[in-house]
């Protein structure tokens, strides 16, 4: 049994590691295609804000589905309710749905918006002919208190919410089963993670 689980935890870090190269990369190049096709500052600064608050909103999602209980969830899906069994199956997940929430898509996202950043600060130095320095110290101290900043909101309010949060969640993802087909999370047995 030891082994299966090892067997198991080498391959989740291997496609969560392989995951998360690729989706940076395309994000990365999408990014920096549409920062390069903008002209504008302010949609540069809406696109780079846009990356940001995807990186609090998974986190929000990460620290919700560990916090969160099964016991609400439960109650809900005996009344099936739309999102319910979803949400169950983020839980039973749990592991899994705060790595690529947390790990996979913050640090994309912190990696992104770095990147965004420094498009931005080019463009400002080009712009105004400012100090580079400064117009790059400044940018960087902005882009990480409005990710700290926001990231410790979130994670305070997906503690004090984590059950409503997980169970909106479970609606998105019923929704999106309705509309493709497509089950992003298996719901697989129904044995129980915890109270």
């Amino acid at each position: 049994m030891a082994k299966t689980q090892g067997r198991s935890s080498w391959k989740n870090a291997l496609t969560m590691g392989g995951g998360t190269f690729f989706i940076a990369l395309a994000a990365g190049y999408g990014s920096q295609f549409f920062l390069g096709k903008i002209t504008s500052l302010i949609l540069s600064l809406v696109l780079l804000l846009i990356i940001i608050l995807a990186g609090i909103i998974f986190d929000i999602i990460g620290v919700a589905t560990a916090a969160a209980s099964e016991a609400p969830l439960h109650a809900r899906a005996a009344k099936r309710i739309p999102g319910a069994r979803q949400a169950l199956g983020l839980l039973r997940k749990a592991d899994r749905v705060t790595t690529f929430c947390n790990d996979v898509v913050g640090d994309a996202s912190g990696t992104l918006s770095g990147a965004a950043g420094a498009v931005i600060i080019l463009r400002l130095a080009g712009q105004h002919g400012a100090e580079d320095i400064l117009i790059s110290t400044l940018m960087t101290a902005a882009i990480a208190a409005v990710t700290v900043g926001g990231k410790a909101i979130g994670k305070s309010f997906a503690l004090r919410e984590a059950n409503e949060v997980v169970f909106f969640v479970g609606r998105v993802l019923y929704a999106i089963e309705r509309l493709t087909g497509w089950q992003p999370i298996p719901n697989g047995p129904r044995k129980g993670r915890r109270p």
